[in-house]
Order: C-alpha cells, then structure tokens, then sequence
C-alpha cells in the first residue's frame, strides 16, 4: 500500500515502476498523466491521485497528451487479487459489460448489480460502466489512429452505444475531436501507421520493467500446436502467431520477439469482427503476462539463495496465461500431440487460412458429444455446461475444486490449469519443498525452475552433440 507522499515521490522521480499502479491529475491543467510523465512536475498542493484512469476522468480530468496515460500497463494487483474486485476488473477488460452490461458482469460474479457497483467505486474510485468507458475510449484511439475506418464504424467497434456518445467521450477525455484524434497519428504510442484492417491492426502492448523474451518465446514455440499456433524466425527475431476464438467471430495474432524503441511487444490482430478488439487485446495480455509486475516479482524471489542467481539470468521472466483458458485446460490435459489430433479433428476452419494458421480450437460443446477419451468429455462438457467456469472472472479456488471433482484430473492437473488457464500467480503444481516462501509468486519461480532445466537439458544435448561429432 502506497501512502500520497511515495506515490509524489514516484512522480518526481518519474518512477516508471509505477506506471498503471495509480494515476495523478493536475487542479491547474485539469490533465491526468501517469507516474513516468516528462512533464515538469507539479507542486504537491496540485496534484491529486487516482487509483485508475476512470476516476481520473469521473473527476473532470483528460488525458494528458505527452506521456499517453491510457497506454500504460494494467496493474498487476488484479492478477494477483481473488475477490469480487479483483474478478470484476478482470472481466471488465474482457469486455463483459460492452456484452453483457453490468447485469450480467454481476451475475457472472454471484452478486448484485448495487454491491458489484459499491465495491468498485470505493475501492477503484469508478463503478463499472465507468471502467468500462475508459477502456472503449482507448480501444477507440488506437483504432483512429492506426486504421483508415469511417469514424462511424470505430464508434460501433470500440463498443459505443451511439456515434454522439462516442464523439462526447473521445472530446471529454483527449480535448479533441476524433478527427483531430485521428490527425495526430505518428506521435506517441499506437500512431503513425493507417493500415488496412487486413493486415491487422498494429499495436503496441506496453509492459512494465524487464521482460524475458526469449525464454517466453522459448516456451511458446516447445507447446505451440500445429494449425492454431506457429512461431517462425531465428532467435531473436522470432514472430508467434496463433488463431483465437472470439465473442463476435475469429482472430489471428501475431507477436513480435524484437521490440526495438521501449517498453513494449509490437504486434498485430487481425479480426473478423472488429468489436472483438478490446477482448482480442486483453487475452493476448494475458498470455504474454504484460500487466505483471517484474520488480515485485524479482524483489522476492532474489531474496531465495536457490532463486537468486536464476533471476539475475532471467529478470522480468513471466508466467503465460492463455489466450482461451478453456483450450488451455484441454491441452493440459491431452498433451501437445493429442491436441494437435483434437484440431485436425474437430477444430473449425478459418474461412481465410493464413500461412500455418488454419483452424481454432474446437470449442467445448464439440469435444463434449465427440471425444473418445472419457476424462476429456467430462472435461469438456463441465466447460459446456457451465458447470466449471474458467473465464477472467472465475473464482479461482472453486474452479480448482470443481476440476478435482471430474475424472482423469488429479491434483498436479489442476493446478497447472489453474497456473495457466487462470493466471494465477501463485501456484506450485509439482509439492516443491520450501515453496511456501516464494509466495505469492510461485508461479514465477516455477517458471524460473523449469526454464533453467530445460537450458541444463540444451547444453548437455549440445555437448553431447559434440563429443560425438568429434568421435566421428
């Protein structure tokens, strides 16, 4: 918990560390910015802090231009947090409320539509149709400012309900009209570039602090399954691309390992329907774990003399989640061979193959009246029938006990798919002894442990390699 005094020192040392964990408006400008703005730093009497950019925009604020405070991160505290808030802002950046409205965000959540809203405003400073406001005005920028879409189509797209509600928000929190938006393209995070949506939508997807690419692109490419997902180039340079199943049709993604120029991962979605963007970027945060928090995550853990030296080899190494949890649960299960089995199978086809990417992942309904195996068509049809629930808001604890009530699913099963599927960052799936002390952040040194096992495995492969091209 952060006291206004650290949170000002944050701002004047313009301490990147806690870009998303709050945001400071300006009385004298009427801005909102977030810690890490080069702006000249305001005097303390001045400055006033937000817990998210909704409040900021509740309290009459905008958005400050130079440091682009809608871009930042999401903070990590709503990955980490298993309560109704932390549940509801995960739903929310999954855009239950643009689908659903918030009925039905607080149906998902087992609640009422007054508590959901009471929790939120005094926790977060913003109730859920506000949070939900501030994401569609950000989804509505990017696509200003990298498409060449008629402005009525992006208002729909971004999740607005009318053209005048979009024009009013887009006015009230950048000062300007979404073709004075659209004019600034080529400065700042998103902008410059106004390629047709067919080649995708170019994006930057900010992170916080060190990120270890390479070990995550290392473990995306040894579990990549053949028709959803591929991952083509040499090290450092690789590119992952992979299909996704979406609330309004399908998408494809692709993520670039080298990102040149800042604290970013450059990437582009391609989407059959365009309203699928907010929730297409989201589940791609959550597979490249972009809203974590390296510098709590390595704090910790380096305080382990078993750990120390891994993450001084490793800083910033994440724990994926998934960009489908309920797919993610299926390959848990059945292994990387027979999922790709699964997809030849039962998967849907895209109605444009692009180069490896040719179909999604079979949904649950499917696997549920066709699979052979019994254990996946319990698993399968838990999925279909709502009776196990995986979704960004689902209750954590009771999703790990519904799965060890199903057949074939024993401890070490759930809780890899609750490390995976769910994002939780606090999971030992393998009863490491002494793991108790790396909580909450178990999950990262797993990842740790099992990234320095396989880099062991490569240079004993490699020796091996050697010695035999020498005896020969």
């Amino acid at each position: 918990m952060m006291d206004e005094r650290i949170r000002y020192e944050a701002v004047s040392s313009r301490d990147a560390r806690f870009d998303g964990a709050f945001f400071f408006a300006v009385v004298t400008t009427g801005i909102y910015c977030r810690p890490s703005c080069p702006a000249v730093t305001p005097k303390r009497v001045n400055v006033r802090f937000y817990p998210t950019a909704a409040a900021a925009q509740a309290g009459g604020f905008r958005a400050c231009r130079r440091c682009r405070p809608d871009a930042v991160p999401g903070s990590a505290e709503w990955n980490v947090r298993a309560d109704v808030v932390g549940r509801a802002v995960r739903l929310i950046g999954d855009g239950v409320v643009d689908r659903e409205g918030v009925p039905g965000l607080a149906g998902r959540l087992g609640f009422s539509a007054r508590q959901v809203q009471r929790q939120l405003n005094a926790e977060l400073g913003a109730g859920p149709v506000a949070l939900a406001r501030a994401q569609r005005s950000h989804t509505a920028r990017v696509l200003l400012q990298t498409t060449g879409l008629p402005v009525t189509e992006i208002a729909f797209a971004a999740g607005f309900a009318s053209v005048r509600q979009f024009n009013d928000t887009i006015r009230q929190i950048y000062a300007r009209t979404p073709s004075a938006l659209r004019a600034e393209a080529g400065t700042g995070l998103g902008g410059g570039r106004r390629e047709g949506t067919r080649a995708g939508i170019p994006l930057r997807l900010a992170h916080r602090g060190p990120y270890a690419t390479a070990a995550l692109f290392d473990l995306l490419a040894a579990g990549a399954v053949a028709r959803v997902e591929e991952v083509t180039g040499p090290p450092g340079r690789r590119t992952y691309r992979r299909t996704l199943r979406l609330p309004y049709g399908a998408g494809l993604v692709a993520v670039d390992e080298a990102s040149p120029g800042g604290p970013w991962l450059e990437a582009r979605i391609q989407l059959t329907d365009l309203r699928d963007l907010t929730t297409a970027v989201q589940r791609v945060r959550r597979l490249f774990d972009l809203d974590a928090d390296p510098y709590a995550v390595d704090e910790a853990l380096s305080a382990d003399p078993r750990l120390a030296p891994l993450v001084a080899a490793r800083p910033g190494l994440r724990s994926p989640g998934a960009a489908n949890p309920e797919e993610a649960a299926v390959r848990t299960l059945v292994g990387r061979e027979a999922a790709g089995e699964l997809v030849e199978r039962y998967g849907k086809a895209l109605d444009v193959p692009c180069g490896g990417l040719t179909h999604v992942f079979p949904e649950p309904d499917v696997l549920a009246g066709s699979a052979e195996d019994p254990a996946l068509a319990a698993l399968a049809a838990a999925l279909a029938d709502g009776g196990l629930r995986l979704d960004a808001g689902a209750d954590r604890d009771e999703a790990e006990r519904t799965l060890l009530t199903l057949p074939g699913i024993g401890g070490r099963t759930a809780a890899l798919i609750r490390m995976r599927a769910l994002g939780d960052p606090d999971v030992d799936p393998y009863g490491t002894p002494g793991a108790e002390r790396w909580r909450p952040w178990r999950s990262y040194a797993v990842r740790h442990l099992e990234a320095e096992a396989e880099a062991e495995a490569e240079a004993e492969a490699a020796a091996a390699a050697e010695a035999a091209g020498r005896r020969s």
